[in-house]
């Protein structure tokens, strides 16, 4: 491929084609696909990592401050993170 790896998408995988080697998928931007995206009140963030713990993609990561963020260079939208956050820090809003 000649893309930059940061600029690939979902979009540029063969169809049918399996990644074999761990964390190949990393380079795909597969966020783009989303429909809603999540946005932080970082006032209210107890710094638990539950929306980490539970995400299914793997694609919240503690930022400097000890709070957590998603990457929305993978976050595909689910809300699970919004609904497990007990202080609702976490809302899904739609992409646009």
């Amino acid at each position: 491929m000649s893309k930059n790896e940061t600029e690939l998408t979902w979009k540029d995988i063969e169809v049918g084609a399996i990644a074999c080697d761990p964390g190949s998928a990393r380079g795909y931007k597969t966020g783009d696909w989303r429909s809603q995206r999540p946005t932080y009140n970082h006032a209210r963030c107890l710094k638990c990592g539950l929306c980490m713990i539970y995400c299914p993609e793997g694609c919240i990561y503690e930022n400097a401050e000890g709070k957590f963020e998603a990457s929305l260079f993978h976050c595909k939208g689910c809300g699970v993170c919004a609904k497990e956050c007990p202080t609702m820090v976490i809302t899904m809003v739609e992409e646009g």
